[in-house]
């Protein structure tokens, strides 16, 4: 029987499984671009107080899980990026991640300080339409970043692909 995966991919495995066989590298590349994709969402729409930005409208008690939660899922995506073999669904992946780190921006942004969304909705518009519909932009956020996640993860395999510059240096 043919494999449907990729050169280096042996079998599918579960996406927690799939983290337990992470190395120490991938942990630490997942912890420091974790911290780094919060700070990009907390810092702009001014969760995290900072003198460059700042909010006309308080920060909603959510925020603060939502730029946890993206951070964490940010953070891990990124990391599935270190030293695996491409594939087919690499491009899904990372469009379906950005999709979601883009829409927990936009949750946790204030509706009044979003340029885009005065444009389009104005002042009024922008706390009578766009405010409530925030929470529910932030639960999708989570949801296509895990789903993101998911798809990285359900591809890797139960065996190390070689080193191929050990193995050309060996020749």
């Amino acid at each position: 029987m043919q494999s449907t995966y990729p050169v280096g991919y042996v079998d599918s495995v579960s996406s927690f499984n799939a983290l337990r066989m992470w190395s120490r590298r991938r942990w630490a590349t997942a912890a420091v671009s974790g911290l780094i994709v919060a700070t990009l969402v907390a810092l702009p729409t001014a969760v995290i107080p900072n003198p460059i930005f700042g909010r006309a409208i308080e920060v909603t008690w959510w925020s603060y899980p939502i730029v946890i939660i993206s951070g964490i899922l940010g953070g891990l995506l990124i990391a599935t990026y270190v030293r695996e073999p491409g594939n087919e669904e690499i491009d899904t992946a990372a469009k379906v991640g950005t999709a979601g780190g883009l829409l927990a921006f936009f949750a946790v942004g204030c509706p009044v300080c979003n340029k885009l969304v005065l444009l389009a909705l104005g002042t009024s518009g922008a706390m009578s339409w766009f405010a409530p519909v925030q929470p529910f932009l932030a639960v999708a956020s989570v949801i296509v970043m895990a789903w993101a996640l998911h798809i990285r993860l359900k591809g890797m395999a139960s065996c190390k692909v070689p080193n191929i510059a050990a193995a050309e240096s060996s020749l």
